[in-house]
């Protein structure tokens, strides 16, 4: 039965459903003690009778309990209501992997009900899915190798990796979740001076028992073989794979020819995907598909290591790439330089030329008009003589003036020069 809104789990209430799966019911709660916004995945009741279902809940919180890292899901809490166990966890915003992955899927939603859940979200039929791009694809894998080598560290072994157990936050962080199907594939180490509570390894395979999403388990996993952390690194090769293709691995009509098929066939080239990828990424891609676990990368700190060798591969060539275009377009700016400096160059060569026309024309002009004006001047100068005054009249005197015409001149108002007689005077003696 469904939990209403104002349900109180301990200090938790329940504010919403967010949504549903097989491994139970997931619930947006508030957490009245910390006040922060969780996500609550209850057992039914009815299904909490089940043996099997009841362990995997409780392996999954003892496993993810365990795991303290950002690229998986932090686990709060774990408690029982109505005979019920429930498991509180961090509150994702965001979509899984095969929402990304799905043409229809969504965006962005609160909170995702099938990751949460542990369900992996709704399968999607062929020719629904996109790749992405090389590099977001491999910004994602770096994230899951390094989330998948925290929890082998500590001895856990996921065995359902997939797209839908994959959760992209608003943020661009990578977070794994559900691991309802962990192993502890090996006792923690027990300090001889320090007393230490030891968590008993629960192994749910039993000899001949297929756990594991269809498409994405390791050979070994399909014939019922025990398990180790390197069916996880097959695993991721699968959920690379389609991220980079945009097409499942080994996708078949059915489960069983699926199943089939990750035993027998290898998946397609990249080639025939239509997909741009370089051949360091499809050699991972292939090391970690290999059908012999002792051929596949050894453990998820060797494969992180060599995509994120990769990673700087890639983001160096891209800086080279910039590099080296940089040069042509300098070779460019220069010629427009060039060409520019040419036509500046032009047109003050033709300025010039202009304004020297233009001087050499005033030149020209002011040197006829100055002969002109000496040819004038001298044609004055061999005029006639100024004519006496006329008898009866006295001579003007030195230092009154007196007007004088030239002829084409206007009159003058200046008096003629003064004559003195240099001649020396005789000395006059007196004699007393």
């Amino acid at each position: 039965m469904a939990l209403i809104a104002g349900t109180k789990l301990g200090t938790y209430e329940i504010v919403a459903q967010i949504g549903a799966g097989g491994m139970g019911e997931v619930y947006r709660a508030r957490d009245s003690k910390l006040g922060r916004d969780v996500a609550i995945k209850i057992l039914p009741t009815s299904l909490s009778k089940d043996p099997e279902r009841l362990r995997r809940f409780e392996q999954e919180a003892r496993a993810a309990g365990q795991l303290n890292h950002p690229n998986i899901l932090t686990v709060h809490d774990f408690g029982m209501h109505d005979g019920a166990p429930y498991v509180v966890s961090e509150l994702l915003e965001g979509e899984t992997l095969r929402e990304r992955l799905s043409v229809r899927g969504k965006q962005v939603r609160s909170g995702s009900a099938s990751s949460a859940s542990g369900t992996g979200g709704t399968e999607i039929g062929p020719g629904e899915e996109r790749a992405l791009s090389p590099r977001k694809a491999l910004e994602i894998a770096n994230q899951i190798a390094s989330g998948l080598a925290a929890a082998h560290d500590k001895g856990i072994v996921h065995r359902d990796l997939k797209p839908g157990n994959i959760f992209l936050t608003r943020d661009g962080r990578v977070k794994i979740l559900d691991f309802g199907l962990a192993k502890l594939v090996q006792p923690q180490v027990q300090d001889s001076d320090q007393t230490q509570t030891e968590v008993a390894p629960r192994d749910a395979t039993l000899s001949g028992v297929v756990l594991g999403a269809a498409g994405y388990m390791s050979p070994e996993q399909v014939r019922g073989e025990p398990t180790d952390l390197r069916s996880d690194i097959f695993s991721f090769g699968a959920v690379l794979y389609e991220m980079l293709s945009g097409q499942r691995a080994f996708r078949r009509d059915t489960s069983v020819e699926t199943m089939s098929s990750i035993l027998k066939d290898e998946p397609p080239e990249f080639g025939a995907t239509n997909a741009n990828i370089s051949p360091a990424l499809a050699r991972i891609v292939n090391h970690c598909l290999e059908k012999n676990r002792e051929q596949r990368f050894q453990s998820a700190r060797d494969l992180g290591f060599d995509l994120e060798a990769l990673s700087n591969v890639s983001t160096t060539s891209a800086a080279g790439r910039a590099v080296a275009a940089a040069p042509s377009q300098r070779r460019l700016v220069y010629a427009a330089a060039g060409i520019v400096a040419l036509l500046l160059a032009s047109a003050a060569h033709i300025s010039s030329a202009a304004t020297a026309r233009r001087h050499r024309s005033l030149n020209t002009s002011a040197s006829r008009s100055a002969a002109e004006r000496f040819t004038r001047r001298g044609s004055h100068r061999t005029a006639k003589p100024f004519s006496t005054p006329p008898a009866g009249k006295a001579a003007h005197s030195m230092f009154s003036p007196r007007a004088r015409t030239v002829p084409n001149r206007a009159p003058s108002v200046y008096p003629p020069a003064p004559k003195f007689n240099l001649s020396p005077r005789p000395a006059k003696w007196r004699f007393c």
